[in-house]
């Protein structure tokens, strides 16, 4: 099996590539066209600002490339966020495979009252952002989580995050209620770090490698 991770200049690239290897997965680190559409699985990983992660794909002539993919494609992270249609992230429009929007979290965004606030959820003045840390996701579907149980806790870094939208694959709330996985056809896409999430990310890993 030939596996490409795409390298524009704004990926968790070494991370995902060792997280593989312990899988007995070797994986091709390239910006080359020809060598991602050949490849029979393709990562699409990011990590940094949207707007300047839009660009480096431009200047590499990789957009067109990834909306062409026929072949099972993960998105992680950023990943994900620039495969949704816009940014907020420096007004930046995405790759359009999934129609949603990506909003900056804000403690205004906060709906709920104190009363309302669910057990273990601190008031909101108490949330950080950027979320960093462990999370669950639920509504779990699709064959990327075959095998993960509900409620299952994943490892994020973002400050954005893709609103709901028919695509979920998988939901997580920090201050609101956010797509922490999207799927369409050939393409799934997580908001979380599976290469840093422990079992539960390596079994989705072990999971896209077997679609």
């Amino acid at each position: 099996m030939k596996l490409s991770i795409i390298n524009y200049g704004s990926g968790n690239i070494q991370s995902i590539k060792f997280a593989l290897e312990r899988l007995g997965v070797h994986a091709q680190i390239t910006e080359n066209a020809e060598e991602i559409i050949a490849a029979d699985k393709v990562i699409f990983p990011g990590v940094g600002e949207a707007s300047f992660a839009m660009k480096q794909l431009h200047e590499k002539n990789l957009v067109n490339v990834i909306r062409s993919l026929k072949q099972p494609v993960l998105g992680i992270c950023l990943g994900m966020q620039l495969l949704c249609e816009h940014s907020e992230e420096g007004n930046t429009d995405g790759i359009g495979i999934f129609k949603t929007q990506v909003k900056k979290f804000s403690h205004s965004l906060w709906t709920k009252s104190k009363d309302e606030l669910p057990a273990g959820v601190y008031e909101v003045r108490d949330m950080k952002i950027p979320q960093i840390g462990w999370n669950t996701i639920t509504g779990l579907k699709g064959k990327l989580f075959a095998g993960i149980p509900e409620n299952a806790f994943v490892y994020y870094v973002h400050g954005y995050y893709a609103e709901n939208s028919e695509n979920n694959s998988a939901t997580s709330d920090y201050i609101l209620s956010y797509a922490a996985a999207v799927s369409k056809e050939n393409f799934n896409a997580v908001q979380f770090h599976p290469e840093k999430s422990g079992a539960a990310g390596e079994k989705i890993l072990r999971n896209f490698i077997e679609l």
